[in-house]
């Protein structure tokens, strides 16, 4: 049975995007490259941290067990994740007073100050304790700083024409798989053409490095951007985002986050995999961190192709059955890899889990934009999104590496996973009736 496209939005999100409907196309696409190369860098940092955690931990928190080195690394991965949704709120409220633009200008400036701060950070046999602070402060500027990126980013891209929301939305996704696809390649070739001692010593510095020269380019291309009329309209206005967020969305933080549950989770287990294949099923770093540029293909270039498609059939039509078939499969997924203990095997299943997630991806945005009235959809979707990143993406890793060393069981990070499905399958059928989101 399918779900019927929905005709009408409601009449707030409708006169909202009705200035947009017929844009010119060039300015489009550079609206599109504005809003998602911020984003890009965001990931490659995000998904580079989660690569190199074995180095990272290696440099700044010793221990005379890999293990614990490793969970250190992926804890500080994930408290910096705490500090997004203050900055969801303080950029989302910011962006939506004073504009897109200038909130987007303000994101990728702190994304570059974070990178610098990973990039030049002194490791603990040379400063001591100074030293896991130092990545603690660059991780919780990053974090800060992606807090207002999603929001910002993703209200700017669905304003640039209210009729291909999906295709447009999904842009901001897209923009995710392209990081972690350049992340991956950067991983995959250091980690083959340099020893393991090298990369502990330096290795692991040059993708930060390159971070910092994408940074200045994407500031120059956010100050060209052109701002969103119906934003500054609003920004015009004397109202509070953040007051208006929790005094009368409520229920749509609750839908956004919760459908926004799973996909976060899948891709945070797909960063983890390299690093799981290494541990627990012994390949080597260099073919276990190219499976991941499998699925960054596969995101970067599937999720536009999935999001056009949710414009003319339906998004929840897409998303729904996607998120079943996860659910079901994602255990016996990680069963097959451990028992094979191949990189075909390997490759194939990050295949499909890249697929799955390109699939629940694409439509994504724009459905998570439908819960909010469009003068505080910056805020309610920076909040929504990093709550639910902090509560089911930053610490998925600690949690499967901490599952499978407490468990003994290498599948525990698959039931993990199938949890977090069904929440957003509830998320999605309330999204239905509550909000009329097809």
């Amino acid at each position: 049975m399918t779900i019927p496209q929905q005709k009408n939005q409601p009449t707030a999100l409708a006169a909202a995007d009705a200035p947009d409907a017929s844009p010119d196309s060039r300015a489009a696409t550079r609206g599109i490259v504005a809003a998602t190369i911020g984003n890009a860098l965001e990931w490659f940092d995000i998904a580079i941290y989660a690569l190199l955690a074995i180095y990272i931990g290696r440099n700044f928190f010793p221990s005379s067990d890999p293990g614990v080195e490793l969970i250190q690394a992926f804890a500080v991965f994930g408290v910096s994740y705490l500090i997004r949704p203050l900055g969801g709120l303080v950029l989302g409220s910011f962006a939506d007073r004073h504009g897109l633009k200038k909130g987007l200008t303000v994101t990728i400036r702190l994304m570059v100050l974070g990178t610098a701060l990973l990039a030049f950070m002194p490791n603990y046999g040379s400063i001591g304790i100074l030293a896991p602070i130092g990545i603690v402060l660059a991780r919780l500027i990053q974090g800060f700083s992606a807090g207002g990126e999603f929001g910002a980013a993703t209200a700017y891209l669905i304003a640039q024409n209210g009729k291909r929301k999906g295709f447009l939305g999904s842009f901001q996704f897209a923009s995710q798989g392209l990081g972690s696809l350049i992340a991956a390649i950067f991983v995959a070739v250091l980690t083959t053409v340099l020893t393991d001692a090298q990369m502990t010593e330096w290795g692991w510095r040059i993708p930060f490095l390159f971070g910092l020269l994408v940074g200045p380019a994407g500031f120059l291309i956010r100050r060209e951007m052109k701002e969103v009329p119906v934003q500054r309209g609003a920004a015009e206005e004397k109202h509070s985002p953040i007051r208006d967020v929790f005094a009368t969305q409520k229920t749509g933080m609750l839908l956004a986050g919760g459908a926004l549950a799973v996909s976060t989770a899948l891709n945070f287990i797909l960063q983890y995999m390299p690093t799981f294949a290494i541990k627990e099923l012994g390949l080597e770093p260099g073919i276990s961190f190219t499976s991941l540029i499998i699925t960054g293909v596969i995101l970067t270039f599937g999720t536009p192709v999935v999001g056009h498609l949710s414009d003319k059939y339906g998004r929840l039509n897409i998303m729904v059955p996607t998120v079943v078939v996860l659910l079901l499969a994602v255990v016996p997924l990680f069963i097959w890899v451990i028992s094979a203990k191949s990189f075909l095997v390997l490759a194939l299943v990050m295949t499909i889990l890249g697929l799955l997630k390109a699939a629940y991806f694409g439509a994504l945005p724009s459905v998570m934009s439908d819960s909010f009235d469009v003068r505080t959809r910056a805020t309610g979707l920076s909040f929504s999104y990093n709550t639910a990143v902090v509560a089911f993406g930053g610490f998925t890793p600690m949690i499967a590496a901490f599952l499978v060393q407490q468990t003994g069981q290498a599948v525990a990070p698959g039931y993990y996973l199938a949890v977090v499905a069904i929440i957003s399958l509830v998320a999605l059928a309330a999204g239905v009736k509550l909000r009329g989101i097809r």
